[in-house]
């Protein structure tokens, strides 16, 4: 299944930024840096391999059942980390974004929020997909029971 990101290549690439915010900064500073440097991406790079995004700040949950590492409650950057996650047909082309001129002034309004730096890490897409629909989900555990059971 596919289709969580529309127009994504089956074998595009997602980039992560992993911005940690200095004290004298707030998520609205954060807020607002990363949605001008985002609508630079989108206007000058939708034609060159630019498919998607997304922006997330950390709740301060921590999944008791879905961690392995101890039973915390909270996490210590709840409001304070945020992901930056992009979605690009290659890996050339995300390059190709940061060297241009319109981008790199932007980009480093965002740097200078950050505690930690940056580093960009690049991934290949190896799934995604959407929740099934009502109807397709009565009819994928039906076909379970049926077939589990033989």
């Amino acid at each position: 299944m596919s289709g969580l990101i529309a127009n994504f290549p089956h074998d595009g690439v997602v980039t992560v930024n992993r911005v940690i915010l200095k004290p004298d900064y707030t998520v609205d500073d954060l807020q607002e840096r990363v949605a001008i440097l985002c609508e630079n991406v989108k206007t000058y790079h939708s034609e060159t391999g630019f498919v998607g995004g997304f922006v997330c700040l950390n709740k301060g949950n921590v999944s008791n059942e879905g961690s392995s590492i101890g039973q915390a409650v909270d996490s210590e950057l709840k409001g304070k980390e945020a992901l930056i996650v992009t979605f690009w047909d290659t890996f050339e082309q995300h390059e190709a974004s940061h060297r241009s001129e319109t981008f790199q002034p932007l980009f480093q309004q965002v740097l200078d929020l950050c505690e930690n730096g940056n580093e960009e890490i690049a991934y290949e897409m190896l799934w995604s997909g959407k929740a099934y629909s009502d109807e397709e989900a009565k009819a994928a555990k039906e076909a379970k029971e049926k077939y589990n059971a033989a």
